[in-house]
Parts: structure tokens; C-alpha cells; sequence
């Protein structure tokens, strides 16, 4: 895991080493000083010796002056390194999970990823920059004035040996029980930012039924979680504190016995004694900020383990080794296909399907909810892959072909029709990065956008807000469809993508489909009958199994479940139309 993150550190590791250099030169400068001062004390004040008092004092206003320069040298490179660090592995984690396919992440929620992607990186990055300021710094400061205890009087250097171990115990004993308090805590952000998130995608909803209250109560209690957990933490981190000061004030005083009863027999110096409390300082400080970095790294290894086991998710879709990288028609054939999300679980979305659909066709697909109409074309891009049996686009497997080279040929409107912040033409250039206005134009015409369009007072400039929240349901499905248009697949799908349009519209649109990109293989996934009964076939599915396929004559002969769906229709045409009459 550690090795995986640090990979994040690439272009930063100059400024890492220059972080370890300067801190470590600093370190040599601190531990130097407390000897001159011991020297200064002997010889110049004790000595009565006026030119040693200059001769250290000076030697100790240099050593100062380095030690400031070192310091604050590290402490530049150790910010350059920390925050390129953060910017790679933020990077690094977003990239990766554009990799990952949709089955890979559905095993995640949005808000956990969401916030592995920012607090959990976070932690992270304020962690790295502890242990590159602080883990380096003092355990090597702490060994260097040890060293120098120990040279000048083994006997109290000796009560150190008692000391560091018990306060390693102890920290160690907090880290060991804070960390899965930590971990369910962190737990808890991803089930606050899910509902955070789901109250404002959602707050027109939550307004027009007057839940304020209640989401305000949800909220409140998962918060209210997340609290309780990370009190629980922090009171055991509050030990640590105490026992580093009783540790503290114990050597101090010690020292200040056994050094006091040294001095006075004779065996000791002033100078060596004050230069002892120093160190003494030095060594203590050292294994209390050692601490504090203990506690930090507790609570980012909980999140550097949330990070990791997203970076460890393999993506379930790729490439193959050696992959076809050209696509050359829009026919496609799915022989005996089965699907299910899982392999956990027995149930298949989709049994035993075999289609084959011509290029340039029109296809519509007909079947109640659940019947796994958005499965099936899901399986043509390589959106999810097939459990059993062989989907085929211009004769070979979709599997052989480059990821890349398929998608690119294969256009989808989802049911939930996604709009970027942006303006329109923004938006409608993710279909086409290189389109001209004049082929953005054409593609909005077919789509029946233009108009619309031209009606705002910017036109094409016109922004969008985050989830084109200033537009209409359908004015986003044409939007979407356009943005497909731009994209000139040989293969459109549209799934259920023209539901919030009227009727004359729909019709409009499927005309100009037919007439402006006949060599495109288009499949219609609908709910109304009207949308696909001028298709050249017509796929029936019902619990995800392929019922029939024909005309639309040939399956109001044959059909029992379309004839049923266009009767139901039908009747509600009619019940509209006596109810406009009366009006």
C-alpha cells in the first residue's frame, strides 16, 4: 500500500531528499550549539575569559543563522513536496476511476469516492508532510543528542533508555485503539456526503413535499454518528499529552538531582549540566512531536487504506493485448447472450439472447420496466460485458476491439441525460472536440434544438448550470441527442431518450435520423409504441428475455404482450383526446 502511494511523490522526490538534506543539516546545527554554549559557560564565564565569550558567542550566532537558513529551506521544499504529492495522488485516484468500468463502480458509493477523492487524500498529504518534516527530523535528533548525553555523563544518559520505551508503549497503545474508531468514523463522511448529496440533487423534491425537517433530522443523525465516533478517538488521544508531560517534568527533575549532586562533587561542569538540560529538551520534544506523527499517521493510514483499495480495483473492462483498432460497420449480433451484474448472484438480467441487426437499421426495443432494455445495449459498447455468449459489431467480438476504437463508434443517450457546466456549445462539443459551428448547427436541427435554442438570448453561448438545471427535461434530451449527432457513430443508441418531448417532436427527430444518417445503425429503446412502430424490427423483451422481434404489422398478428402495450396505448390517446374535446 505504502509503495502505491508513494508512486504519487514522481516529480517531487528532488524536493523530498532537499526536505531530508536541509532538515538534516539543521539537526547538526541545534545539536552543536547546546556544546558551544557548555564551552562558553566554562571557559568564558566561569573562565572569566572575555574573548572565549566572544569567540562562542559568535560561533553560536552562526550556527543559529544556518540552522534558520536550513530550517526554512526544508520547510519550502517540504511544502513544494507535500502539495505535489497531494496534486499526483489526486490525479493518479481521478484517473483511475475514469479507467474502471461500470461494473467496478458500482461496488463503490459516489460519496465514497467523492471522499476518498478530497478528505481522505487530504489526511494523506498533511501526513506525508509530517513524516518528511517531523519522522526524519526527530528520531535522528533524538540519536545525535543521546550521543552526546551519553559523552558527557553516561549516568543520566542511562535514565533515557527508561524513558523512550515507556512512552513508545504508550503511544502505540493509543494508535492501536484509535484506529478502527477512526476507520468507522471516516466510514461516516461517505454516508454524510450521500445524504448532502442527495438533498440538494434533490431539493425541489424536498421542497415541494416540505421534508426540510426531515432531511434536516437525517442529516443530523448521521452527524451526529460521526461526532460520538470521533470524540470516542480524540479522548484517547488526549492520553498522550499527559504522559509526555509526566515523562517531561520526571527527567527534568532527575537530571536536576543527580546533575546538581554532580556539580557540586566536582565531577561535572556548569556548562556540561546546562548543556545536558538542552539536550535533555531536545530529546523529549523530539519523542513528543514523534507522537504526534504516530497519531496523524493513525488517522491517515485509515485513509490511506480507503485510497488504496480504490487504486487496487482493477478495471473489470480493458484492451486486449493485441486489439482490433478499426471498426468498420455498424452491423451487430448478439448470439446467446447472457448477462447478470454480478457473478455473486443467480440471477441473470438477460437469458439466452440472439439478435442480429443489419447496418443502417432502425431498432426499436419495447418491454415493461425491468425487463432489461438499457442491459441490452449496455453490452454494445462494452459498458458492462457479457456473462455468457458473444456480442459482435462488424463481425468480431466487441472484446477484441480497442475500447477506445468501440466507443468512439458507439454513440448513447442514457436515460438520465447528463449536461455539464458549460455553455451549450461546450456541452454539445463533447460529441465532437473539432465540430464547426455549422455542423453543430445541422446536428441541432436534426435533434429539433435550434430553435430552442436561438429563443435564448445568448444562443449557443447560452451556459448551462451544473446538471443543465436552466433547462427544460426535454430540451436536455434534444441537447443530448445533438451531442450524440456531433459524434458521427456509426452506431446511435437511444435509450428511452425522447420521453419528456411530445409526440410531433419525436416524430421529427426520427425522421431526421432517417434522412440525415441512413448508414447509421440506430436502436430506440422506448416506452411509447408510436416512437418505434416505423422501425425496420422491433425487439420485444420481457424479464429480460427476448419474447419476439418483427415489424410492427407482424407483432400485432403474432405478439400478445405488444398488441397489449399498443392497446393500452391507444385507449389512453383516445381517453386524452375525449378529455381535450370537453375542455
Amino acid at each position: 500500500m505504502i509503495r502505491r502511494l508513494l508512486n504519487s511523490v514522481r516529480s517531487y522526490r528532488k524536493q523530498a531528499w532537499l526536505t531530508i538534506l536541509f532538515l538534516l543539516g539543521e539537526v547538526a546545527m541545534e545539536v552543536a550549539i547546546p556544546l558551544f554554549i557548555a564551552r562558553l559557560i566554562d571557559q568564558g564565564i566561569t573562565g572569566g575569559q572575555m574573548d572565549q565569550i566572544t569567540k562562542y558567542g559568535l560561533i553560536l550566532v552562526i550556527y543559529a543563522l544556518v540552522a534558520l537558513v536550513f530550517g526554512a529551506l526544508g520547510g519550502k521544499y517540504s511544502a513544494i513536496a507535500m502539495s505535489g504529492f497531494g496534486k499526483n495522488l489526486r490525479y493518479d485516484l481521478f484517473r483511475h476511476v475514469q479507467r474502471l468500468s461500470y461494473s467496478n463502480i458500482d461496488k463503490f458509493s459516489t460519496s465514497g469516492i467523492v471522499t476518498r477523492l478530497t478528505t481522505d487524500i487530504t489526511h494523506v498529504q498533511n501526513a506525508f508532510a509530517m513524516i518528511l518534516h517531523i519522522a526524519f527530523r526527530s528520531p535522528i535528533m533524538m540519536i545525535f543528542a543521546t550521543v552526546m548525553v551519553f559523552q558527557i555523563s553516561p549516568t543520566i544518559a542511562s535514565y533515557f533508555l527508561i524513558v523512550v520505551p515507556v512512552l513508545a508503549i504508550g503511544v502505540l497503545l493509543i494508535m492501536k485503539y484509535s484506529f478502527p474508531i477512526f476507520e468507522r468514523a471516516f466510514a461516516g463522511y461517505d454516508e454524510l456526503n450521500q445524504v448532502v448529496q442527495e438533498n440538494v440533487r434533490g431539493i425541489r423534491v424536498v421542497k415541494s413535499y416540505v421534508r426540510e425537517e426531515h432531511e434536516i433530522s437525517k442529516f443530523q443523525a448521521v452527524s451526529q454518528k460521526i461526532f460520538t465516533e470521533m470524540v470516542s478517538a480524540e479522548r484517547l488521544l488526549s492520553y498522550e499529552l499527559p504522559l509526555m508531560q509526566m515523562m517531561i517534568y520526571a527527567v527534568m527533575l532527575l537530571i536536576s538531582w543527580i546533575g546538581a549532586k554532580l556539580v557540586v562533587g566536582g565531577t561535572m561542569t556548569t556548562g556540561e549540566l546546562t548543556s545536558i538540560f538542552a539536550y535533555s529538551m531536545q530529546i523529549l520534544m523530539s519523542l513528543m512531536t514523534l507522537g504526534i506523527v504516530v497519531i496523524m499517521i493513525a488517522i491517515a493510514r485509515a485513509s490511506a487504506g480507503r485510497i488504496d483499495e480504490l487504486l487496487r480495483e482493477q478495471p473489470a473492462i480493458t484492451s486486449p493485448a493485441v486489439p482490433v483498432r478499426e471498426l468498420y460497420s455498424g452491423d451487430i449480433e448478439f448470439r446467446n447472450v447472457s448477462f447478470r451484474y454480478s457473478e455473486a448472484t443467480d440471477k441473470y438480467a438477460l437469458s439466452d439472447i440472439n439478435i442480429h441487426i443489419q447496418e443502417g437499421q432502425t431498432i426499436g426495443i419495447i418491454g415493461g420496466a425491468g425487463s432489461a432494455k438499457s442491459s441490452l445495449v449496455q453490452l454494445i459498447p462494452r459498458l458492462y460485458d457479457a456473462s455468457e455468449g458473444e456480442v459482435l459489431v462488424g463481425g468480431i467480438n466487441v472484446k477484441c476491439y480497442e475500447l477506445h476504437t468501440l466507443r468512439s463508434q458507439v454513440a448513447m443517450v442514457l436515460q438520465k441525460n447528463v449536461l455539464f457546466e458549460g455553455t451549450i456549445k461546450d456541452n454539445l462539443r463533447w460529441g465532437n472536440e473539432a465540430a464547426t459551428d455549422e455542423q453543430i448547427i445541422q446536428a441541432c436541427k436534426a435533434a429539433q434544438a435550434h430553435d430552442f435554442i436561438m429563443s435564448f438570448l445568448d444562443g449557443y453561448d447560452t451556459p448551462l448550470h451544473q446538471g443543465g438545471t436552466n433547462v427544460s427535461g426535454g430540451q436536455k434530451q434534444r441537447l443530448c441527442i445533438a451531442r450524440a449527432l456531433l459524434k458521427q457513430p456509426k452506431i446511435l443508441i437511444l435509450d428511452d431518450s425522447t420521453s419528456a418531448v411530445d409526440t410531433r417532436t419525436d416524430m421529427q427527430i426520427r425522421q431526421a435520423l432517417r434522412e440525415q444518417i441512413p448508414l447509421t445503425t440506430k436502436i430506440i429503446i422506448a416506452q411509447r409504441i408510436a416512437s418505434v412502430e416505423d422501425a425496420d424490427q422491433i425487439i420485444v423483451l420481457d424479464d429480460g428475455k427476448l419474447v419476439d422481434i418483427g415489424t410492427h404489422v407482424q407483432l400485432m398478428q403474432r405478439c400478445m404482450i405488444y398488441q397489449e402495450a399498443y392497446i393500452t396505448q391507444m385507449k389512453g390517446r383516445e381517453e386524452d383526446a375525449e378529455r381535450h374535446q370537453l375542455r
